[in-house]
């Protein structure tokens, strides 16, 4: 198969950019190409695409839509509502992601849920950090926007954690949000090498999110050994596995909501409901070639 990426940039470090490069590295081996759009047998647009339309099979990959009520949703769903409907087939990341989208954009017949995934033989290659000052090391990581409630994460485990425990936090922090404490350390921003090699030394990874869609770094942390302890509210809990810590929320209707005012979380809830899923990317990748491939035949 031959397919073009629509809307990536391969030498990027954000999310969608930094899965793109995963899949295609995994779709390569597979005896796939990443060609133009005029060589291609189909497009996969990450998101959304300035295109009017294409002469090949165009597919979506969405990775979660607005619903912000602290901005305008409707604009910013817009573009990415157009590409959804002139799509031949839609990846979503999570049911969290598939039911949220069938809400605002309707439902739509060919579509395929498919979880993030990790570079296992990357991974492979990465040593522990080396850092032995605590019994136990926690860790997190995020673009620390309101709604991955970083003071949610620094309380459970200042509650939860054993008196020679520590937490690494990587992402910018700014001065003013940091809980001054000797056990908690922010490391800043890391590149790729360095997350995985905190996650293979840490033993826990908190990522109490709200409403998230299918995070990489839960996906990644997992690959490297780390027991997850996240949100039930969104699609983390679908990536965590069954050893999951998952604190228990309300549901969410769906309705537009104000996302960067999270409620304050209950650590007395935990519930065992931490899924399975695939986290090898090269067994992802075969998913997303096999789906596009089925729809082109179809």
């Amino acid at each position: 198969m031959k397919l073009h990426l629509d809307n990536v940039n391969l030498s990027s470090n954000s999310g969608p950019n930094s899965f793109a490069s995963k899949l295609a590295k995994y779709l390569l081996m597979d005896k796939c190409s990443i060609t133009t759009p005029d060589t291609s047998d189909a497009v996969l647009c990450f998101i959304e695409t300035n295109k009017r339309n294409f002469e090949i099979p165009m597919f979506q990959r969405l990775d979660g839509i607005y619903f912000n009520t602290a901005q305008n949703y409707n604009v910013q769903n817009r573009n990415i509502k157009r590409t959804y409907d002139m799509s031949d087939g839609i990846i979503f990341q999570s049911e969290f992601n598939r039911d949220l989208t069938f809400k605002y954009f309707g439902e739509c017949e060919n579509y395929q849920i498919i979880h993030n995934g990790a570079d296992l033989l990357r991974i492979e290659q990465i040593e522990p950090l080396s850092f032995d000052r605590y019994e136990n090391l926690w860790c997190c990581a995020s673009s620390w926007r309101p709604h991955k409630r970083l003071d949610e994460n620094i309380r459970y485990f200042l509650e939860h954690a054993g008196s020679n425990d520590g937490l690494m936090i990587a992402g910018d922090v700014p001065s003013h949000q940091r809980v001054k404490n000797d056990r908690i350390h922010y490391v800043g921003t890391l590149n790729q090498k360095q997350l995985f090699a905190l996650y293979k030394k840490a033993k826990y990874f908190i990522h109490l999110s709200w409403l998230d869609h299918c995070p990489n770094v839960v996906v990644d942390a997992r690959a490297c050994g780390c027991q997850v302890i996240c949100s039930s509210a969104g699609g983390t809990k679908e990536i965590a596995g069954k050893d999951a810590i998952v604190i228990l929320e309300d549901e969410w209707d769906y309705k537009p909501i104000a996302l960067y005012f999270p409620p304050k979380m209950n650590f007395s809830n935990k519930v065992s409901i931490g899924e399975d899923s695939e986290i090898s990317m090269s067994k992802v990748s075969k998913e997303y070639k096999n789906f596009i491939t089925r729809s082109i035949n179809a």
